[in-house]
């Protein structure tokens, strides 16, 4: 199997486990499309997180407001009528646990990975860009007549190290 395909399977093992055991709900995997360049404008809600080690790379998960506020809704078993800070909250949170456990399935492949914070981002008629040519892999998903994508790009790393923990130094301590 190649990369592209370990990368497809794992975004939908992924998703299928988190929706399951997060929100008790089930999906359907849909298309797989291959994108270059800049995507469109766009509406709606974009939660990223970067990717680091010996491949490097970002993932993200993209849906529409009322797919954003049916996540929160249902992960915190409350009601979310519009985006608000526990919305954005809510998809930062899946995006960390879907593209997390896409991360620990390629590091058998790939070696050691890291992951940001997420950024989540909401609005109308917005851009994004990554750096660098790499192509993103876009899983579509059906959640009942709701549709969201899960996308991700990685590269080899211009940066060949492998990924060290860092370990915190004792400050001096002055004694009385």
């Amino acid at each position: 199997m190649n990369l592209k395909e370990n990368l497809v399977e794992s975004i939908s093992r992924a998703v299928e486990a988190v929706f399951t055991t997060m929100l008790g709900a089930s999906v359907v995997p849909g298309e797989v499309t291959v994108a270059k360049g800049a995507p469109e404008a766009q509406d709606g809600v974009l939660s990223f997180i970067g990717v680091a080690g010996s491949w490097a790379g970002t993932g993200c998960v993209s849906c529409t407001p009322e797919v954003a506020c049916r996540v929160c809704s249902q992960m915190l078993m409350t009601e979310a009528t519009a985006v608000d800070e526990e919305v954005l909250d809510a998809v930062a949170e899946l995006t960390n646990m879907i593209i997390g456990s896409v991360k620990n399935d390629l590091e058998a492949e790939l070696g050691p990975l890291g992951l940001s914070i997420p950024t989540v981002v909401f609005g109308k008629n917005f851009r994004t860009k990554s750096a660098g040519h790499a192509e993103w892999i876009i899983r579509r998903f059906g959640w009942d007549s709701d549709a969201f994508e899960v996308r991700m790009c990685l590269a080899p790393s211009e940066h060949k190290a492998p990924l060290q923990p860092h370990v915190l130094e004792p400050a001096n301590q002055i004694g009385i």
